[in-house]
């Protein structure tokens, strides 16, 4: 039986993580430690024999894929369809921006994603809509090896629920920290099976300066 191994990654840390902001679509750049986390993926995943990397076309999933494509000797492919969740006039604002900005939006909560959108923007089938067909196809091109795709928290819960089969709902239970790094395997008879998520070295060093 083929199996595909899908390695997911998602980007570095942010330049403006520490404001909070809505970046969906917004294309910032990744920080110094951002860089470092993909270093370290990169050196990670030094040993694993992968066919091809795509990514995001967002600048702060382009540059780790660079990094992670530089060491592993692969060219990156992107694809817009694995662009973070678009959040139409909210897009790079704050939350207390977004509701002064759009008192009519005010109380909108992102926890209700699956079935609502801000104005112009999208909800969580529209961005899986456009991710797993992109995924399907990646599948289909290069099955039976293993892949790495350098993306979003967004993209890759979207991801991780279909793997798992789990309702959109269920969207913000899965923590996505950045660096991170989740293992997806695709059986040819349909299965998929999680092995790895929310892990990866960024984690182990995470948890080591926690304890």
């Amino acid at each position: 039986m083929n199996v595909t191994r899908l390695y997911l990654i998602r980007h570095g840390q942010v330049v403006n993580h520490h404001e909070l902001r809505y970046n969906g679509h917004f294309d910032v750049d990744i920080t110094d430690l951002g860089i470092q986390q993909m270093i370290n993926l990169s050196e990670f995943l030094s040993g694993v024999k992968i066919a091809s990397v795509y990514s995001s076309d967002l600048i702060r999933a382009r540059k780790g894929a660079d990094i992670i494509s530089g060491k592993l000797h692969v060219e990156v492919r992107s694809r817009s369809a694995f662009r973070e969740l678009y959040l139409g006039r909210w897009e790079g604002l704050t939350r207390e921006e977004g509701a002064a900005m759009y008192p009519e939006e005010a109380d909108f909560r992102f926890q209700d994603l699956a079935t609502v959108r801000v104005k112009d923007g999208e909800n969580l089938h529209d961005l899986s809509g456009r991710v797993m067909p992109a995924l399907d196809g990646i599948l289909k091109e290069d099955g039976g090896g293993n892949i790495c795709i350098v993306a979003h928290g967004g993209v890759n819960r979207v991801i991780l629920c279909d793997a798992m089969g789990l309702p959109l709902e269920n969207f913000f239970r899965i923590e996505q920290d950045y660096g991170c790094l989740n293992v997806i395997e695709y059986f040819d008879d349909g299965i998929k099976v999680v092995k790895l998520l929310n892990g990866g070295p960024n984690q182990e060093l995470r948890m080591t300066k926690i304890y």
